[in-house]
């Protein structure tokens, strides 16, 4: 059986050389590991390639010659080895250093001499090879924090110098773990009483625990049942930033994997509907799978372009719309997304984006909801998608999120931010249909009531 080092080499190499996804690639590499042996691969894994620029910029300082000429097999078991020795206090140094020559001799007859030497000399350098580094400048910062530099310069520019190196800092901590409990199965005491780890109320969100320690929850039967699924607590404010409320039609554009859209059946306790629009046909039988085990029978599944605008036939209460996007809010947890997305591609999604908007408020009523939210912070994807709707959609109007953060809205919408809000980086924009008003609760519960009997 392959070690932990071994599996976590493996993983680094895929991701980096062939441009594979890190937590694909680790459950297809680690799947006989034992559950301590798979956490210290998934932590050398995605430490390595989430600290990639940092150590290649220590490793160009101890190698004598350019990195790139190096074997690939080399370069990745320096750099795993250099984020043992920079980042990991309770790995000793010659275990580092040893097991990465080890490595080393695996993917290359001349290299593990090469390995040898630099490792040792970073061990014994250690003190001074981070303690150079700092984040004054943008470019710097992107070293320092081991972020591509346009990113680096991206946040500098729209969130000032301050927030920037704060959420630098933030995004190579490990995430908060949060999960939603499904209404439709259980309350949160009950839930909260049989998880093995402790866990606390999500403020704000009766809904939400944050757990205080790592816990598996696709592998335990609370999940099995229904009773609850991992999500941000970012994540959790959408659907309330919604509001949906018992007996409405409501349609969720780009509904896979499904975390909201069962989080507003839950909010709706389950009467009404819930209309999930997602294109791809395979995420859209997963997404019916996920409806199923969560309970949520009042959500239908529909293989559709949320690009495209529905016909005519049905106007919703309450339209959320969370396309795809550049998914900046959520580093944290996904180590390779950093070196994958480019400024270019922040334009070219920013332009989808406001054509699911402008599909989605084509089947808002009169009086109802639309609500944008994508788990990004770029202003091009979020505040300047909002802009140009209101500037071409006279007829909707932006107000509070109503979801706990109305302290924060800027005229437009909320940005949450891990530095400063502990979860994943998510905006959210309410937007009003005017024109009308939707039922109130009082008219609202006669027509359920005709509708049951």
């Amino acid at each position: 059986m392959a070690s932990a080092r071994a599996v976590a080499l493996t993983v680094v190499r895929r991701v980096c050389e062939h441009g594979a996804y890190a937590d694909r690639a680790l459950n297809a590499e680690a799947a006989g590991l034992e559950p301590r042996e798979r956490a210290f691969a998934m932590q050398l894994a995605y430490g390595t390639v989430q600290r990639r620029a940092t150590l290649d910029h220590v490793a160009a300082r101890l190698v004598s010659r350019r990195l790139d000429a190096l074997e690939p097999g080399v370069l990745a078991v320096l750099r795993l080895g250099l984020f043992q020795l920079l980042y990991l206090e309770g790995v000793a140094d010659h275990a580092a250093v040893h097991e990465s020559v080890e490595l080393a001799k695996r993917v290359s007859r001349g290299g593990a001499g090469l390995v040898n030497a630099v490792l040792r000399r970073a061990a014994a350098q250690r003190g001074g090879l981070l303690d150079g580094l700092n984040d004054a400048t943008a470019a710097e910062a992107a070293i320092r924090h081991s972020v591509p530099g346009w990113l680096a310069e991206l946040w500098w520019e729209e969130l000032g110098a301050a927030d920037a190196r704060e959420l630098l800092e933030r995004i190579n901590q490990p995430a908060e773990s949060a999960v939603r409990v499904n209404s439709l199965v259980a309350s949160a005491d009950a839930v909260r009483s049989e998880l093995p780890v402790p866990a606390r109320a999500a403020p704000g969100l009766e809904e939400g625990l944050v757990l205080a320690a790592p816990f598996d929850v696709h592998g335990s039967e609370l999940w099995r049942r229904g009773a609850l699924m991992p999500q941000s607590r970012g994540s959790m404010l959408v659907a309330r930033a919604v509001g949906p409320r018992s007996g409405e039609a409501v349609l969720d554009l780009c509904a896979a994997p499904g975390g909201k859209a069962t989080h507003l059946a839950a909010l709706m306790g389950g009467v009404g509907s819930v209309v999930a629009v997602e294109r791809h046909p395979g995420r859209a039988a997963a997404l019916a799978r996920t409806c199923e085990r969560m309970r949520a029978r009042c959500v239908r599944v529909e293989v559709a372009d949320a690009a495209v605008p529905r016909a005519p036939a049905m106007a919703f209460d309450r339209v959320l719309v969370d396309p795809p996007c550049s998914g900046l809010g959520t580093l944290q947890s996904r180590p390779d997304l950093r070196w994958r997305v480019t400024r270019e591609a922040i334009g070219e999604l920013a332009a989808l984006q406001d054509r699911v908007l402008a599909a989605g408020a084509a089947a808002v009523r009169p009086g109802g909801v639309l609500v944008y939210s994508v788990c990004t912070i770029s202003r091009a994807e979020s505040a300047a998608v909002v802009d140009r709707f209101l500037e071409r959609h006279a007829g909707f109007a932006a107000e509070a999120t109503g979801a706990g953060e109305a302290d924060r809205w800027s005229g437009r919408g909320v940005q949450l931010l891990p530095s400063r809000d502990g979860t994943d980086g998510f905006f959210i924009a309410r937007l009003r249909r005017l024109g009308g008003s939707l039922p109130s609760d009082g008219e609202r519960e006669r027509a359920i009531d005709e509708a049951r009997a």
